[in-house]
């Protein structure tokens, strides 16, 4: 079985109802193989989850300018032990912020990349309130990296 690992920092409404569309895309139907998803809050999930899977969803708010403080303790745990052990891990990232959100892209892309981890899907970007077209994006993402998953295990 697939497992799809989703680490999430959740702290408003906004970042639930992208979480929730994220959990419901990675969990369709559609994907035609078994996808176990496991969804972690980012200062629990660790090294042993990330080694466990075979792809991760990231989501996060814009803070200051960056990724919430959770999800850079979530790669402080993780650096070290999955260096060597998940490059190429599909991932995807979805973030919402105030009114702005290219600082925190483009810092878990920077990690994201140090760690050989690759893109599978565009990412999630918002910020303002949660949408039709902002729940349809999270769903996508969800799906498509759920799928690059199944397809990275061979299943």
């Amino acid at each position: 079985m697939t497992r799809l690992l989703v680490v999430h920092h959740t702290p408003s409404p906004a970042l639930h109802e992208l979480l929730t569309a994220v959990l419901a895309g990675a969990g369709t139907d559609e994907i035609e193989a078994d996808v176990e998803v496991v969804s972690r809050p980012a200062l629990t999930a660790g090294a042993a989850d990330a080694l466990a899977c075979d792809g991760v969803v990231l989501g996060t708010t814009a803070n200051i300018g960056t990724m919430s403080g959770a999800l850079k303790h979530f790669f402080d745990q993780v650096y070290y032990p999955c260096l060597d052990q998940t490059a190429g891990r599909p991932f995807g990232l979805y973030v919402h912020g105030g009114s702005d959100t290219a600082g925190a892209v483009r810092d878990v892309l920077r990690i994201t990349g140090a760690l050989g981890w690759e893109q599978a899907a565009e990412v999630c970007a918002t910020t303002g309130e949660i949408g039709s077209a902002e729940r349809a994006a999270a769903w996508e993402l969800g799906a498509t990296v759920a799928l690059a998953a199944v397809e990275r295990a061979g299943m």
